[in-house]
């Protein structure tokens, strides 16, 4: 399937754009500056058009490729205001840091936990062996009807993984000047989370050889997604 139909720009314009977005705090305007100083007149509506586009496009192809998560997730969420309204983002986390779902709900309730939850279960393929919360009964009605198996800890200071991880998102909603709505919210969240996963290098445990490795091999895995 072709990708880029009649495209005006090179495709590898189009990805670039699109990976400057989501891989740094980086406005439209911004890559639209950065394009034209490399002699490259883009308007910044149509770099927002391509984000959306190919956003969704390379998201899909990076979760058919991912390597798959560890076996213990880290759960928690926080609210996120959008028109004025409060919504919570719940989001799930691997030992290793990586964003294993986002999702967007007005609640926090039995229901919103179990619905996460089941979400976590058809993008994980099975149950994780261990789910660390904070103490929200939500989490509790969720793990008895869904994975009763599945050890849960509660310890406090143990789900600072998942607390920390909400750090990146609060960074970017600033500089976007908060949400617009949950739609947008939400294709924005997964596809940062994609882009994110893939670019987590583990930069200081691990020698500076051995980084530029991984690092290579994650920009080869970008060219095979937005190809």
């Amino acid at each position: 399937m072709n990708t880029y139909k009649r495209p005006r720009f090179p495709p590898d314009v189009t990805s670039c754009a699109v990976w400057l977005y989501y891989r740094f705090n980086l406005s439209h305007r911004d890559i639209e500056d950065l394009l034209a100083e490399r002699g490259i007149t883009v308007s910044r509506d149509a770099i927002r058009l391509w984000c959306i586009k190919f956003g969704a496009i390379y998201t899909r192809r990076l979760k058919r490729k991912h390597r798959g998560f560890g076996d213990t997730f880290h759960i928690d969420e926080v609210f996120v205001n959008i028109n004025g309204r409060k919504h919570y983002l719940w989001r799930a986390v691997d030992q290793d840091g990586e964003v294993v779902d986002v999702f967007l709900q007005a609640k926090r309730d039995g229901a919103a936990a179990k619905r996460f939850f089941k979400r976590l279960l058809r993008s994980h393929g099975s149950e994780p062996r261990k789910i660390v919360t904070d103490k929200l009964r939500s989490y509790g009605v969720a793990h008895r009807e869904l994975i009763p198996e599945t050890i849960h800890s509660t310890t406090q200071y143990e789900n600072k993984r998942a607390e920390q991880s909400h750090e990146a998102t609060r960074v970017r909603e600033r500089g976007m000047r908060k949400f617009k709505s949950v739609r947008q919210a939400q294709k924005f969240l997964g596809t940062h989370a994609a882009v994110s996963n893939l670019f987590k290098l583990g930069r200081h445990p691990v020698r500076a050889g051995h980084y530029r490795n991984l690092r290579i091999s994650a920009f080869a895995d970008w060219e095979r997604a937005v190809a």
